[in-house]
């Protein structure tokens, strides 16, 4: 895909309408986008076939709700034939019955545990990071999240995610502590301790515009696309084009 197809109007649905929700529709509006359908955890009560119906000419749908919505969410989407940006964490349990949903019904879905284009460097690096530890095994790594208090699973998505490539990249077990109190948006660290140094990645979320701005890159490039994607197929798709 060329930068080109990053572009262009995107009439988008929205399902949830909370805090998340508003900053989504503000930035989608600022760039040009359309807002259709915005649903409630109430429209998703009433099943996936009367979703559907109001779906259907949307060119992407945007989930930022509750886990216990996804799967009809995804459902409702593959039923309209719209591509779903599913932004929501705390649905692992039913990863695998949603990825078949939208592969058997040649639908299309892009999800990650932060949408964050700066969470998604911070991927990157940590990966990077657990590789030299591998060599240099005087360091421990550690993984540290803190999020507002209303913020229901812990750890987090973002921390779950940063496990993964942290224990897969050093092969070993890393420990994570998680914290939940008042406001905050979100904070991430990576940190690598050996007797005589620390080394911080740190990632900081200042407001939910970051959460926003990478789905609406994800909706851009998940139309005319079939199958299931990570936002890293998206980053590296957009790194490509800029090589090309």
């Amino acid at each position: 895909m060329g930068a080109s197809g990053w572009r262009g109007h995107v009439k988008l649905a929205l399902f949830g309408r909370g805090g998340m929700g508003a900053v989504l529709a503000e930035r989608a509006r600022a760039a040009g986008h359309e807002i259709g359908a915005v649903f409630t955890s109430a429209d998703a009560a009433r099943g996936h076939d009367q979703l559907a119906a109001r779906l259907r000419q949307h060119d992407a749908a945007i989930d930022f709700s509750s886990p216990e919505a996804v799967f009809v969410h995804a459902m409702a989407c593959a039923r309209a034939g719209v591509p779903l940006v599913e932004g929501t964490t705390g649905w692992r349990e039913q990863e695998q019955s949603v990825q078949s949903i939208v592969e058997s019904s040649g639908g299309a879905l892009v999800y990650s545990a932060n949408f964050s284009i700066g969470a998604n460097i911070l991927f990157r690096l940590a990966a990077q990071a657990a590789k030299l530890v591998q060599v240099f095994r005087d360091y421990d790594v550690f993984i540290e999240e803190a999020h507002h208090a209303a913020k229901r699973d812990a750890p987090s998505g973002t921390a779950r995610r940063l496990y993964d490539i942290l224990t897969r990249a050093s092969g070993r077990p890393i420990p994570v502590v998680s914290l939940r109190a008042g406001h905050i948006p979100g904070t991430h660290r990576v940190g690598l301790d050996s007797p005589a140094d620390q080394l911080v990645l740190e990632h900081v979320a200042r407001s939910r515009e970051g959460f926003a701005v990478g789905a609406l890159v994800a909706a851009r490039w998940v139309r005319g696309r079939r199958g299931v994607f990570s936002f890293d197929d998206v980053v590296d798709d957009l790194l490509a084009s800029l090589k090309a």
